[in-house]
C-alpha cells in the first residue's frame, strides 16, 4: 500500500489542456495527434448532429466535433483562438472544435480526484477526474467515453 502511494507521489500525468466556455479541460498527451488551427470544414449531409462534418487533412479526411455542441453549450463564433484538436479515439481519428488550447501540463497523479456526480453541468459520464492545481480545477476527460458505440459507429460511416 505504501508503494502505491509513493507511485502515485510521483507519477506525473500529461496532458493537453485547453478551454470550452469558462471550464478548462485535458486530455492525455498520448491520445492527442496535433493541435490544428481552424480549417473550412465540409458539411456531411446525414451525418449524425453531433459531427460539423470532415476535413481533409493531408490526405486523410477526418470527421469533426464540436465538444461545445457535445456537453450541450451554446454555440460561439469561431476566433483566432479556435482549434482543432485530432485526437485517436478506439483507433479512430476524430477532430474536435475547442474554444482555446492552453498548454501541455504535468500534474501529479495524486492531485487528481475521483469525478463528482455532476461537474460544470457535464454528465459525469465523460470525466475521469479532477486535476487540482494551485487556483483552479482542470477537468479530466475520459476520450473513450466522450461516443457512445452507437455513435462510434455513425462516425465510422461518416
Amino acid at each position: 500500500m505504501a508503494d502505491e502511494h509513493k507511485r502515485q507521489e510521483t507519477e506525473l500525468l500529461q496532458l493537453v489542456t485547453f478551454s470550452i466556455g469558462d471550464e478548462e479541460f485535458g486530455v492525455e498527451i498520448l491520445k492527442v495527434q496535433e493541435i490544428i488551427r481552424m480549417l473550412e470544414i465540409t458539411k456531411v449531409p446525414k451525418a449524425p448532429a453531433f459531427v460539423e462534418g470532415v476535413i481533409n487533412l493531408r490526405g486523410k479526411v477526418i470527421p469533426i466535433l464540436d465538444l461545445r455542441k457535445r456537453f450541450g453549450l451554446s454555440a460561439r463564433n469561431h476566433d483566432k483562438n479556435t482549434r482543432i484538436i485530432v485526437i485517436e479515439i478506439n483507433s479512430m481519428i476524430v477532430g474536435f472544435i475547442v474554444d482555446s488550447v492552453s498548454e501541455v501540463l504535468r500534474l501529479p497523479a495524486s492531485t487528481v480526484e475521483p469525478p463528482p456526480p455532476v461537474v460544470a453541468g457535464l454528465d459525469s459520464d465523460y470525466i475521469s477526474g479532477v486535476g487540482k492545481l494551485e487556483d483552479r480545477l482542470l477537468i479530466m476527460l475520459d476520450l473513450n467515453r466522450l461516443l457512445s458505440n452507437e455513435e462510434r459507429e455513425k462516425l465510422g460511416r461518416v
